[in-house]
């Protein structure tokens, strides 16, 4: 990539970016070469440290970004400081080229999937049996098993990132979630 990248997509996380970066390499982009960049923010509350820097006040580069549905106000205050209007409708966030996962990165991905799918990925890594053991536990008896795969990726150091990666790697590439799919077509 060069010094200045002519595109930017905003994401919370490192695991936002794996999964952008994954699905742009199954799909044939290499974006570097296209000169764009995922950037983590290190959390949806610095949104308007880097709209300051990248948007119409700064570096005026297209943007786009990815955030889940609990940081979705964040994402509209801060477009909404950084001139892009305000009030922003979540369709209106979608026309500036921010999208909003339903809930998370993982919820999208595990209903794409689908469950037995995800736990396919979690035997493939030798984790049913943890998984299970999660499971087992009395804070999730009863809840949802989608709530349950979410946890137990969320859980164990890194795992987030590595589960991302897997994910991402069994997507049917006609199924991808919508958030992912279209910040990444803002972007082309």
């Amino acid at each position: 990539m060069t010094q200045r990248p002519r595109a930017v997509v905003l994401v919370e996380g490192t695991s936002d970016q794996i999964a952008l970066q994954t699905l742009a390499e199954r799909r044939g982009r290499d974006l570097d070469a296209e000169d764009v960049a995922i950037v983590p923010m290190g959390g949806a509350q610095s949104i308007g440290r880097f709209l300051d820097r990248f948007g119409p006040h700064g570096l005026d580069i297209t943007l786009s970004g990815l955030c889940d549905a609990g940081e979705k106000g964040d994402f509209r205050r801060a477009l909404d400081r950084a001139g892009f209007g305000s009030d922003l409708t979540r369709a209106e966030m979608e026309r500036l080229g921010f999208y909003v996962c339903v809930v998370d990165l993982e919820d999208e991905l595990i209903r794409s999937l689908g469950v037995s799918s995800v736990e396919d990925v979690i035997a493939t890594q030798g984790e049913l049996g943890s998984f299970r053991t999660l499971q087992k536990q009395p804070a999730w008896w009863g809840r949802p098993i989608e709530e349950q795969l979410r946890r137990f990726m969320g859980s164990g150091g890194r795992r987030k990132i590595r589960y991302v990666r897997l994910l991402v790697d069994a997507l049917d590439l006609g199924r991808v979630p919508r958030p992912l799919d279209e910040v990444l077509a803002r972007v082309t």
